[in-house]
């Protein structure tokens, strides 16, 4: 009889610290590096993931806690701004683009990382193997090299007696030297001049398609750039004062005077991402976040 009398003392005991716990306990808190400067810059695509989210099971504050931060392109901000969500605690990060991407994976080794929109997880030195990544870092990265001889193509048919197509690209991407390379390929097999306007910030977007249109390009494909993207409106606007049809990666930016688009559907990026989240912040391994 003491002995029971012991062990109902000491369960009762212990009921109070099982409940502080249960109290103290937090939901799991996942950093999102974005690129742009502000929510609505990312509105088409924060939407997408909070939806996804919820649809998943979670309430934001209840079971969930999302903390955005935006480095509106600034190299410094990127880094910054990683070395903050690590800092601060945060269980898992999803970092958008590569430069957020490898930020995040220089300010931790630790913290399961899920990047979004990057061309080249090998190159840019987030995975060893694109089938099952070892450390900390999974994703989904873009084939947007592979694509650049049938963008070319589909413009082709969409404009008859194509010759001369202008190729805006960012300098500061890292796929840029790939994709001018498979572009002006493809433009040699079509028949096509493919000439080349760098931009590496906004400021330079307007002169590039002055110069496009100066040296009678009768179309531009506009190269992937996180930068082109938040652009995009003013973009649409050059190109509608040169006279000049577009043909841009992502369907997000044809309402903006595109004329047309060919890639990856990067709300359904979003929407894997959060899943991948989800089943890392369930146990999974980074390595295989769907199994």
């Amino acid at each position: 009889m003491r002995r029971r009398e012991v062990i109902a003392g000491f369960a009762a005991a212990m009921w109070p610290l099982r409940l502080q716990a249960q109290k103290i306990r937090r939901p799991p808190v996942v950093g999102v590096l974005w690129h742009a400067g502000n929510a609505k810059e990312e509105e088409d695509y924060i939407g997408v993931l909070e939806r996804t989210f919820q649809d998943l099971g979670y309430i934001e504050g209840k079971n969930i806690i999302l903390e955005h931060r935006f480095p509106a392109e600034q190299p410094d901000l990127f880094e910054k701004l990683a070395k903050e969500l690590v800092e601060s605690g945060v269980d898992l990060i999803i970092a958008v683009t590569a430069r957020g991407a490898t930020a995040v994976k220089r300010a931790t080794s630790t913290i399961p990382i899920v990047f979004v929109a990057v061309a080249d997880p090998m190159d840019a030195g987030l995975v060893d193997n694109l089938a099952r990544p070892k450390g900390n870092a999974t994703g989904l990265s873009l084939m947007t090299i592979d694509l650049s001889g049938k963008r070319l193509e589909l413009l082709r048919e969409a404009i008859g007696n194509l010759t001369r197509v202008g190729l805006l690209v960012d300098p500061t991407e890292s796929l840029t030297r790939g994709v001018i390379t498979a572009t002006q390929a493809a433009g040699a097999t079509l028949g096509i001049s493919v000439t080349v306007q760098e931009a590496q910030a906004p400021e330079y977007i307007e002169q590039a398609f002055s110069a496009f249109s100066g040296g009678g390009a009768e179309a531009v494909i506009v190269a992937q750039s996180s930068m082109f993207f938040n652009e995009r409106a003013r973009i649409g606007t050059w190109a509608w004062a040169h006279k000049l049809p577009i043909f841009v990666l992502n369907a997000e930016m044809v309402p903006h005077g595109a004329l047309m688009s060919y890639g990856q559907d990067f709300p359904e990026f979003f929407r894997r991402a959060a899943a991948y989240a989800d089943k890392i912040l369930k146990g999974a391994k980074p390595s295989d976040p769907s199994g």
